[in-house]
């Protein structure tokens, strides 16, 4: 007879981030606990437009990353935020202390080096017969995300990077748990990572129409605001998680008792009704929803933490709104957004939301970024939380994380 196989679980060992919010732990969790705001006015096409950048300590540990690595010189700033937030999270997991484990990556953008890509495009129109720099092409790629972050922490596991638009960041996790689940790695470095402040792609989202009209001090970005303005305002950064399979034996091995694990990823698809890829009812909203609850074996009354997608436009809040009250009825879990403080990161969005459960919400749940309190009892389940994100497309994707103890 077989001897019955061990439980594992996949165990969110470490986290790093960086956005407007700032990009240590200590810096944003000091955002976060104010409520502050991260927007500033950016000049674009003769019009001030409000956007998050990334926080002046994020702008010196890029500058100072570039001059420890000259050869990051010549890296998109999606490249050296995702780099920097994998740092974190691996020095986080500590998994520098066993090089000889591989790691997989699995790192997506749902631009990718944009940046460099006008730069490079924009040299060529002006002058089309001299020679683009030898960067141009690898340094444009989308898999180069995934392929320097592997570069930097000596990772010798899969490298795999992705783009499904704004789910981009959670698409990562179900891609890294799969793996781990098949038992085909042990550790996987997922997350998203952005850098979209640029002339072409404000203007593309400009021209859709969803484009904030308020300033940059009137509070631009307005999830589930109730006068159903249209409020999306861009932001950058990036998220990185350090995954881990793991058995109770490993885990009471560690000097803690408590862990994040990711109990599923849901995911859900419509076959798009518009451009946008958003019916009224939210149907993928729905269908992630409802595949992660199943695959955890949770009721809906079950989940106290919802961190929505909501980018703060009138027809995507009204859809994931429809679903949820779908999915969990009357009896509503808590609704949370970090957009209002940092705007939507595209493909980084899913990551930063989970990192802001994780650094923010789990020891604080009456947070500054609390949209609907629903209820907020001692019988809560504190140890459940759902991080959605849609994207373009009709594509969906819901993160389950439970708090354990060992």
């Amino acid at each position: 007879m077989h001897a019955a196989q061990e439980k594992e679980w996949i165990v969110i060992r470490g986290w790093g981030s960086l956005s407007g919010l700032g990009s240590t732990p200590a810096e944003i969790k000091a955002s976060y606990a104010t409520g502050r705001t991260t927007f500033t006015t950016l000049p674009h096409l003769g019009q001030g437009t409000p956007v998050s950048p990334l926080s002046a300590s994020g702008e010196t540990a890029l500058q100072t990353l570039v001059q420890e690595e000259p050869v990051y010189s010549s890296l998109d700033r999606s490249v050296l935020m995702a780099i920097l937030a994998a740092r974190q999270a691996v020095a986080q997991a500590g998994w520098a202390d066993s090089p000889d484990v591989p790691i997989g990556v699995n790192i997506g953008s749902s631009r990718g080096a944009t940046g460099l890509f006008e730069q490079y495009h924009e040299e060529f129109l002006q002058n089309p017969g001299q020679r683009l720099s030898p960067s141009a092409s690898p340094s444009t790629t989308l898999g180069n995300v995934a392929s320097w972050v592997a570069n930097d922490i000596n990772a010798s596991g899969p490298v795999l990077s992705h783009s499904v638009t704004c789910s981009t960041a959670l698409q990562a996790f179900a891609n890294g748990v799969a793996w781990l689940k098949a038992g085909m790695a042990k550790r996987f470095l997922v997350g998203g990572t952005e850098a979209p402040l640029t002339p072409f792609t404000l203007a593309q989202l400009k021209a859709i129409g969803i484009y904030t009209k308020f300033s940059a001090h009137e509070n631009p970005c307005r999830p589930l605001n109730p006068e159903g303005h249209n409020t999306f305002t861009l932001g950058e950064g990036a998220a990185v998680f350090a995954l881990e399979r793991m058995t109770e034996k490993e885990m009471q091995a560690l000097p803690q008792n408590q862990f994040f694990t990711v109990a599923a990823v849901g995911m859900g698809f419509e076959r798009s009704p518009s451009k946008t890829g958003i019916s009224s009812d939210g149907h993928h909203f729905q269908k992630a929803l409802r595949d992660a609850l199943k695959q955890a074996q949770l009721s809906p009354d079950q989940i106290s933490y919802l961190i929505l997608h909501a980018p703060g436009t009138r027809a995507g809040d009204a859809a994931e709104l429809a679903a949820i009250r779908s999915v969990f009825g009357t009896e509503l879990p808590n609704l949370y957004s970090n957009k209002s403080q940092i705007g939507h990161t595209l493909g980084a969005s899913g990551g930063l939301s989970t990192a802001y459960f994780l650094d923010h919400l789990s020891h604080q749940p009456t947070s500054p970024s609390l949209l609907k309190n629903n209820f907020l009892s001692n019988s809560l389940h504190l140890n459940n939380a759902i991080i959605s994100s849609a994207g373009f497309g009709g594509n969906a994707s819901s993160l389950l994380i439970q708090k354990i103890t060992i």
